[in-house]
């Protein structure tokens, strides 16, 4: 992940276990992740999990750590490149590897690469046919560029919402990916970029068309000085409107990242950790949101995201919740409020909302009516409990979010 900085310048079913190709992986428990963090000791191995992180990175070495404490991984390897593949030797080391690793119950991914350009995406698509051969229970995971990226970065042309479809197309017809991943920081040091939901909502679609599911990498840090360091209700705001499009994993970067650390010093909170381990306030609000996000995905994974709307302002790359909608919500003192939604469903019929607050600054009393009687889901129980009517009220945290279904007769 070599972040850069921001330059100026939408429905089939992202669930949990969709299969894609000859894959048989599936995705299981929504992901909860980071990037970049200290290696798997047991100490550390704690700390992630403590934290809600439920997939943790890792080399061949440390998975018998990650197994000991319950922890699935990603695989980091010198041979998990397509270069690999052009060297007999060099591949046959990579099969020997495959086939120690794939045995591990906390094998859960391949790590292969960061932010490639279209023109990585041929070998990128033989080494994803490689490990699929060879392993198809297991991800052949990669990270794609944010829609800021220029186009010499992407390797495509045209202007923005052009050149990034035609990226994303590019990506899934060629490497023919399980899953997709993105990274998009929007949080500057005067205000928010204004491209956060047109990247979201182009990779829901994207994801959707693909039929797999997608991963959210949102800023947990700051790296330069034109981004700022998000508080709680910031990086709760970026759990809340990922859920809202569909998203079924969440990856804070960064968790710790030497550089950062010689770059600014012993800023508190810069990264979820700091030198020695010690843990941070991004990291306090990780360990709440986390297992509350993962909360929510797992209600919605079943379902068929359906739309994504908008309530309020309409952002860049979003879209106004039509008057039809079966869900609808709005400030209960009737006061203009922005709010993102997601229609969720099956059979073809809309049978759940997730609604975020998207001021993450101020709580909000919301109102969600639903076509019938409503149950609302609390992600610290784990339980739905019946509404009393076809309309629930309840008091959202800044950048807060609720999950509402039609009860079931």
């Amino acid at each position: 992940m070599v972040p850069f900085l921001m330059v100026s310048a939408l429905s089939v079913t992202v669930t949990a276990g969709a299969r894609a190709y000859d894959s048989n992986w599936q995705i299981g428990t929504p992901i909860a992740t980071y990037w970049s963090g200290p290696a798997l000791k047991d100490a550390m191995a704690l700390q992630y999990k403590a934290g809600g992180f439920n997939l943790v990175w890792c080399e061949e070495k440390e998975l018998a750590t990650a197994q000991k404490h319950g922890l699935r991984t990603m695989l980091q390897s010198s041979l998990l490149t397509p270069e690999t593949l052009d060297d007999p030797a060099k591949t046959a080391l990579l099969d020997d590897q495959i086939e120690r690793v794939k045995k591990s119950p906390a094998m859960y991914a391949y790590f292969l690469r960061d932010e490639p350009s279209a023109s990585d995406f041929p070998g990128l698509g033989k080494l994803v046919a490689h490990l699929r051969a060879k392993d198809p229970a297991h991800l052949a995971y990669i990270n794609l560029f944010p829609t800021y990226a220029n186009n010499q970065q992407l390797g495509v042309a045209g202007d923005l919402t052009t050149a990034y479809k035609g990226y994303l197309d590019q990506f899934i017809s060629i490497v023919k990916p399980s899953l997709l991943s993105y990274d998009h920081y929007s949080f500057q040091s005067k205000g928010d970029g204004d491209q956060y939901f047109l990247n979201l909502a182009m990779i829901r679609q994207a994801a959707i068309d693909a039929g797999i599911p997608f991963l959210n990498i949102v800023q947990a840090c700051s790296f330069d000085p034109s981004r700022r360091k998000p508080n709680a209700d910031e990086l709760r705001f970026l759990s809340t409107t990922s859920l809202a499009y569909g998203a079924q994993g969440l990856s804070y970067f960064v968790y710790y990242y030497g550089p950062y650390q010689t770059k600014f010093g012993d800023k508190a909170g810069m990264m979820m950790t700091m030198p020695g381990a010690k843990t941070t306030v991004l990291y306090d609000a990780a360990k709440q949101q986390l297992p509350e996000f993962v909360a929510f995905a797992t209600q919605l994974a079943p379902l068929k995201s359906i739309g994504a709307y908008h309530v309020g302002k309409i952002p860049v790359g979003g879209q106004a919740l039509p008057p039809s909608s079966a869900f609808t919500v709005a400030d209960a003192l009737g006061k203009p409020h922005d709010f993102a939604i997601g229609l969720f469903g099956t059979g073809g019929s809309t049978t759940a909302t997730f609604v975020a607050n998207l001021d993450y600054n101020n709580t909000v009393a919301a109102v969600v009516t639903g076509p019938g009687p409503v149950d609302v889901f609390d992600a610290t129980t784990g339980k739905w409990s019946e509404a009393s009517s076809g309309s629930v009220t309840a008091t959202l945290p800044p950048g807060g979010g609720m999950l509402v279904r039609v009860h079931p007769q």
